[in-house]
């Protein structure tokens, strides 16, 4: 059965912000929850899994945006691969505990927080998926 044939309705929930990241990830579930424990997010909505543990759509509302994520289908086309090239930011006040919050979750830090040439504070993390992720607080 294909992941399109096993979807049932989920409830509609508000997209928020004016671009939104949707990532491939293999283990989106645990992606979804981790990410809950080290930004703060909160999962909106969410597709059940399949037989072999993997959904292809979760919603998360996270730092005032929507993120969305599925596992990666490769027998339909989709695989998901290593992320590469770009990174998310989350522009945040209150560097520091956005910070202790992502590593004390499993990040490893990239850059710890740390006042940059052009005035703002800025830190970056990578999560146990593979994904950059970008703290930056306005001077």
């Amino acid at each position: 059965m294909s992941a399109a044939t096993e979807a049932t309705a989920v409830p509609q929930v508000e997209t928020k912000g004016g671009v939104v990241a949707y990532l491939a990830v293999n283990g989106a579930v645990r992606a979804a929850a981790f990410y809950v424990k080290a930004f703060g997010a909160t999962i909106a909505a969410q597709h059940p899994v399949d037989g072999q543990g993997r959904t292809m759509h979760i919603h998360i509302h996270l730092n005032g945006s929507s993120v969305m994520l599925g596992d990666g289908y490769p027998e339909e086309g989709h695989p998901a691969l290593p992320p590469q090239g770009f990174n998310l930011m989350l522009p945040v006040t209150g560097i520091e505990a956005w910070w202790d919050r992502a590593i004390a979750a499993g990040c490893t830090g990239v850059m710890a927080p740390q006042k940059m040439f052009w005035g703002d504070t800025y830190a970056q993390v990578s999560d146990p998926f593979g994904f950059a992720w970008s703290l930056n607080q306005a001077a």
